[in-house]
């Protein structure tokens, strides 16, 4: 009886053992593998003996040492299946390979031909500064991958990342956690359900929707990328975000620095200011977060929604700059660089270059500049734009100012003189103050609508006043000038010397603003001289 006994204790022991050797036989990918022809040796145990209830295996006690095919293994007491290569080891388990990898755990289940360790209980894996603790690691030496199938934590200096289940690959200092992964840095937190870490270069590579918020409150919405936890620097593609302090920068791919707070985004790009109601976008944006300047180019446009309408501003490079950022004195200013289009539906423009400061609510426009409001126009070497509420206030031109009403397809209301005033109500003109040389072609026109004729008038100063969008008065200093009737006007009064209506240049919509248009070369004006009147000498009085 105690022989039957004996019997089924070592066939239990067999299909334990079995099913340990099951365990281990695959590999991560189902290949055929390599098995290790080396026995396992036992160095050293205070105690060996036979246990009848597990006839097959050699009982070690106390400060046991096995060694393995480069690989040393101290524990309190172990199991060893000498015919089958293996062993189970109990105790202050501590395995080491080479001077930079050591497992430690509880107990420790070893299958020698196939290389493989199941450690459990407090189980520690670690390679230089790299530490993983789990409480089961089941670590493949012929692969040289640890996995972890549940809770697993791996601190890496300054790193600590945190998963449902993972692997670590020494050799290619490799980590790869599944399901509710974290990372904590001092600097920053990720939050992501599959990530990729290497432990030589600190780099995290993302492949699936990923969240980081630094301890700046800058957030970073990720779907593929790098991102270097060592420097906060960041290589993503796949539309991914970046927001800090109301902003938001996105493209089909993207570069942001945390150090430096600088962004570099490309390919569709979008930058949403919402504290400053605008937005920028283009192929390609920078953003410096410490200086609050935007830069924009290849298709760049601002978009404006501060107004009744949303007004775009193209050019072939915009800059944005936001100061006394974090304050309540907070505006900004924008600068347009050359080709400069822009489209509202109440109002629009072209120029070479454009300056908007938002503090003084003015708008600079430089280089044949010219504005359409409706049926009017107006241009000038340099008009000046006043806001009031985001609503056109007035307007200064300045030089060869010239404002035009068209009336039918040859047809002009026209007014020109050295400088100009254009006052606003509702975004109509309601005022207009010409000053220096004015020359005023007008058409007169009975209450039913039936033209009386043109007058044509030279004055040094003028103001005209309009209602319901017709003129309602008209006063001039000492003007002299003919009323010509409609059907002998004179063509060469017809037209005031230097006028064009640029309708062929006027944005149509908002996508017209990509199409640049010049002016006929005709019709260029030439920058006046100023002429300085020369100082006297002593001698001369």
């Amino acid at each position: 009886m105690a022989n039957g006994k004996m019997r089924k204790m070592c066939l239990m022991g067999t299909v334990c053992l079995s099913a340990f050797c099951v365990l281990f036989a695959s590999t991560p990918d189902d290949k055929p593998r390599k098995k290790s022809g080396e026995e396992v040796k036992l160095l050293h145990s205070d105690v060996l003996y036979k246990n009848h209830r597990d006839i097959r295996a050699d009982v070690l006690v106390g400060h046991v040492k096995l060694f393995h095919d480069g690989m040393y293994l101290d524990c309190d007491s172990a199991r060893f299946y000498k015919d089958d290569n293996t062993f189970n080891a109990y105790g202050h388990v501590r395995m080491v390979q080479g001077d930079t990898l050591t497992l430690t755990s509880d107990t420790l289940l070893y299958n020698g031909p196939m290389m493989q360790a199941h450690a459990q209980g407090h189980a520690v894996l670690t390679h230089r500064k790299t530490k993983l603790v789990t409480s089961v690691i089941d670590y493949d030496r012929l692969e040289g991958v640890g996995f972890y199938p549940q809770n697993g934590t791996l601190y890496d200096e300054d790193n600590v990342l945190n998963s449902d289940y993972g692997q670590y690959t020494p050799a290619l200092n490799e980590a790869i956690f599944k399901d509710n992964v974290v990372l904590n840095n001092p600097k920053f937190e990720l939050k992501t359900n599959e990530l990729y870490y290497y432990s030589d270069t600190k780099v995290a590579r993302i492949i699936s929707e990923t969240n980081i918020v630094s301890a700046d409150s800058t957030f970073v919405y990720a779907l593929r990328g790098e991102y270097d936890t060592k420097t906060g620097q960041a290589n993503l593609t796949e539309r991914s975000h970046v927001y800090k302090d109301m902003r938001d920068i996105v493209g089909d791919s993207l570069y942001t620095d945390n150090a430096t707070g600088v962004s570099e985004a490309f390919g569709n790009v979008v930058l949403t200011d919402v504290e400053n109601r605008c937005m920028l976008t283009g192929d390609y944006c920078r953003y410096e977060d410490k200086t609050g300047t935007a830069l924009a180019t290849d298709r760049a446009v601002c978009y404006e929604f501060s107004g009744p309408d949303t007004l775009y501003v193209h050019g072939d490079t915009l800059k944005m700059v936001t100061y006394n950022q974090n304050t309540d004195s907070l505006y900004r200013d924008l600068f347009a660089y050359h080709k400069v289009r822009m489209y509202r539906r109440d109002f629009q423009g072209v120029c070479d270059s454009l300056v908007s400061h938002e503090r003084d609510s003015c708008t600079y426009m430089y280089g044949q500049p010219i504005l359409w409001n409706e049926e009017q126009q107006v241009f000038g070497e340099e008009i000046r734009i006043y806001n009031n509420d985001s609503t056109i206030d007035w307007i200064h031109i300045i030089n060869q100012a010239m404002t035009i009403e068209k009336i039918d397809s040859v047809s002009f209301n026209q007014v020109a003189s050295k400088e100009m005033f254009c006052y606003f109500v509702d975004g109509v003109i309601e005022h207009n103050n010409a000053k220096g040389n004015v020359y005023v072609c007008y058409f007169m026109e009975e209450d039913d609508g039936s033209r009386i004729g043109m007058n044509y008038t030279e004055t040094p100063d003028l103001n005209l006043y309009m209602e319901n969008k017709k003129v309602s008065k008209i006063w001039m200093s000492t003007p002299t000038g003919v009323m010509y009737p409609p059907f002998a006007i004179p063509e060469e009064r017809r037209y005031l010397a230097g006028f064009a209506w640029f309708d062929y240049i006027r944005p149509k919509d908002k996508d017209d603003i990509f199409e640049w248009k010049s002016k006929k070369k005709e019709q260029v004006l030439k920058k006046t001289e100023k002429k300085v009147v020369p100082k006297q000498r002593l001698e001369d009085l």
